[in-house]
């Protein structure tokens, strides 16, 4: 079938045949026989009592398949000038010896490995070593603070730690080992084993009979074989932010995991074996996990892993010098990253300096892509600019433009439709689903499709508590949106960011489209801050470009008219300012809500994923010159 409206509605009236068929694109070792348990509680699981090993599908079948002299992966590093290519026969006998290394320290079949590391080969061949013994990797972002990382080691309780000396940043060299030792020092699980990768740029003491180089174990170690695996058997846990302050274990099971990302590879991205895939994100995120690493490699693939910048490392052309020189197919990032390229270089000169024409598709995701960046985007690469949902939960995209399949009318702010697997709807707060056009919570009719978390690690109940009970048979997603006549979703905030002005539901996300789209403006954040009278009014945040030099009441009059002509004096917009940057986690999402708790003087901690904690003192002094938090007197 060749027609997106078919092949959704298959996969939704007959999950078992679509997945099933979706299911001989990887090797198994026991082919699944029931494709779909209904029965598994707390949700449905794919696959069960079928086996068989994620490492052997993204390396070993390849070299088997005559791919060995193939690129695998592409390690490009403009912080420390070095570029490397793996083939995959040479990153297989990479993976199988660190694997080996793992195996004599210990390590088997369902025990946990943390990696604490930064944006270097040695994470991916870490990972991949994990899945080619059965073990659970769990990758913590490299230089995340030493209290966090402690929290990960009590909730996960590794048998071992792979890290590396430091990361480097443009600001300079981050030390890694102190973070870990302090770390493992607070955190009560006592960790028997760490490998340390060193880094020319930094030394790293190592704790006798703890800490091991990783060279010398890798020499000195005989080859792993992969182990088999059930389909069911966790791969990963991966950690995502809790409201209460205790991170939540996403796991991502062996066995949907590989079929959905290998069949999305295709349908969605549009690329087949051979073709250069770059994920321009971290491995410490969930992007990283799915398509630097395990998507691409599923595909036979050549991946991209960049340790660097969209700006500043060394200007705001790092990106097309990484696609031209290795014959990028796919570009896969944040809008946040296009964002500063654009504050940085509106007019796109750098461009001119590199042939792109190898560049098919733009994928962003990460938070909601603004209809201005989109523009930006598409105006200046002249390729089609995908927007797609997906949550570090699901693994991948709940909605996306399937451009492998049938390439649809892209619209401005929507990432098109749900693909298959996800039957999305849009419910009131009482389960009413919602006529189209009208805003409510985004929620996905369970079955999940595979690939999605199928629980918490070592937790179900606060897996039923934070996405099942809110609406029942349902997955809810947090995310408040809606779906227009056509089918395509819209999702304009997360259902915190809805904020409620005198009885109306106003979506932030619509406020800031209609201040990003102002020619002046690079970027911007809105939320909501307490009023007595309204209960909530938003507050906007701006940055802008690169060399723009306003007035602030002549630029604050315009931005008032345009929310008021865009959204309409119902939203009450009247407070915004001009800032610097914008507080954000590492993986590029604006931290809204902290501000919002700032502006309203609530108590507020520290994000523990944010990517320069000054930055809050900037938009603390911004709000305060504004006068925030109000005086209640």
């Amino acid at each position: 079938m060749s027609n997106y409206q078919e092949i959704h509605q298959q996969s939704l009236n007959d999950p078992e045949k679509f997945w099933g068929e979706a299911a001989t694109g990887i090797d198994w070792i026991t082919p699944p026989t029931k494709v779909l348990d209904n029965d598994a509680k707390p949700v449905p699981r794919w696959f069960a009592g079928a086996e068989l090993n994620t490492c052997y599908n993204c390396l070993d079948r390849h070299v088997e398949n005559g791919r060995g002299d193939q690129n695998a992966l592409i390690y490009d590093s403009p912080v420390t000038g070095t570029i490397k290519h793996y083939t995959y026969s040479e990153l297989t006998d990479k993976v199988a010896k660190f694997a080996g290394a793992l195996a004599a320290k210990g390590v088997g079949k369902g025990d946990r490995v943390i990696v604490y590391m930064p944006m270097i080969p040695e994470a991916a061949i870490a990972m991949l070593a994990c899945a080619r013994i059965g073990a659970i990797h769990s990758v913590v972002f490299g230089g995340f603070a030493a209290n966090e990382l402690a929290t990960r080691i009590d909730d996960s309780q590794p048998k071992a730690i792979v890290s590396a000396s430091c990361g480097i940043e443009p600001s300079g060299v981050i030390k890694y080992k102190p973070l870990l030792d302090k770390a493992m020092d607070i955190a009560k699980h006592k960790v028997e084993c760490c490998i340390v990768k060193a880094r020319p740029e930094q030394e790293a003491t190592l704790q006798a009979g703890r800490d091991y180089d990783w060279e010398e174990v890798s020499a000195n170690a005989e080859p792993a074989d992969c182990v088999t695996v059930s389909a069911t058997d966790p791969l990963y846990i991966l950690y995502t932010s809790g409201t209460t302050g205790q991170p939540k274990g996403v796991i991502r099971d062996n066995g949907g995991h590989a079929v959905a990302l290998n069949w999305s590879m295709k349908n969605i991205y549009n690329v087949e074996a051979g073709d250069v895939y770059w994920a321009a994100s971290d491995v410490g995120w969930v992007v990283g996990h799915s398509y630097i690493v395990y998507g691409p490699l599923l595909k036979g693939c050549t991946t991209v892993m960049y340790e660097g910048k969209p700006v500043g490392t060394p200007d705001a052309g790092a990106f097309w010098r990484v696609i031209e020189a290795h014959n990028v197919k796919i570009l896969f990032t944040a809008p946040t990253a296009f964002r500063a390229i654009k504050k940085q270089d509106p007019d796109a000169n750098e461009l001119k300096k590199y042939d792109i024409s190898c560049l098919q598709s733009l994928f962003l995701a990460g938070e909601r892509c603004d209809p201005d960046t989109l523009f930006w985007a598409r105006d200046t690469l002249k390729i089609p600019v995908v927007d797609h949902w997906w949550q570090t939960e699901t693994g991948w995209a709940i909605a996306a433009n399937p451009m492998g399949i049938e390439p649809l009318e892209v619209k401005p702010g929507s990432p098109t439709v749900a693909m298959p697997g996800f039957d999305v709807q849009v419910l009131s707060a009482d389960g009413t689903e919602m006529a189209d056009g009208e805003m409510g919570d985004l929620a996905i009719k369970l079955p999940l499709a595979p690939g999605c978390l199928p629980t918490l690690w070592g937790n179900d109940q606060r897996f039923i508590d934070a996405y099942l009970t809110e609406h029942e048979g349902y997955y809810t997603t947090g995310d408040a949106g809606f779906k227009d006549a056509d089918g395509y979703l819209w999702i304009m905030s997360r259902t915190d960011d809805v904020i409620n002005v005198a009885g109306h539901r106003l979506s932030t996300g619509a406020i800031e489209e209609a201040l990003s789209g102002h020619k002046d403006v690079a970027e911007c954040a809105v939320f909501g801050v307490k009023c007595g009278f309204k209960g909530q009014l938003p507050l906007g945040l701006v940055v802008l470009k690169d060399g723009v030099e306003r007035e602030y009441a002549e630029l604050h009059s315009e931005l008032i008219l345009r929310v008021r002509q865009q959204i309409g004096p119902v939203a009450a917009f009247k407070m915004v300012a001009i800032t610097k940057r914008l507080p954000k986690t590492r993986s590029g999402k604006i931290l809204r809500g902290s501000m919002a708790k700032i502006a309203d003087g609530d108590e507020w901690v520290m994000p523990a994923t944010i990517d320069n904690p000054m930055i809050m003192d900037e938009i603390s002094d911004t709000l305060n010159g504004m006068g925030y938090p109000l005086d209640e007197k």
